[in-house]
């Protein structure tokens, strides 16, 4: 199996809804996106994927959610619990469109919202 990844970072702010303690108030993160495509087979220029297409796919997505509200002003977040879980979800779905039919078999996004805490969705490119 091959992989390759692209990380980009952003600045954003959120709360969460229940008993998470004092992340139910405002605050924000300096999140770190890390974004894995797998595959069995290279293509004939030895590559699994374009990484300069993958890049500016992740820093767009990136440049996004830089510095905004998750909660207020992300279509597709907005009244969501925004978990980390919730952005990588949200992430990995806007992601994928356009790498399936690429001879891809998985996408993985993780969502680092501190240097030793990150969710992640992984999942096939059916």
């Amino acid at each position: 199996m091959y992989e390759i990844c692209v990380a980009a970072g952003f600045e954003a702010a959120h709360k969460l809804t229940g008993d998470f303690g004092p992340a139910t108030r405002l605050h924000g993160h300096t999140y770190r996106m890390e974004v894995v495509v797998c595959g069995e087979s290279l293509k004939e220029d030895g590559t699994l994927y374009d990484i300069g297409e993958l890049k500016p796919a992740v820093d767009d997505l990136a440049a996004s959610l830089h510095y905004r509200n998750l909660d207020e002003e992300i279509e597709g977040l907005a009244g969501t619990n925004t978990t980390a879980e919730a952005v990588a979800d949200f992430c990995w779905e806007t992601l994928a469109p356009p790498l399936r039919g690429q001879n891809l078999d998985s996408l993985a996004v993780r969502v680092w919202e501190n240097p030793d805490i990150y969710a992640a969705r992984e999942d096939a490119l059916d």
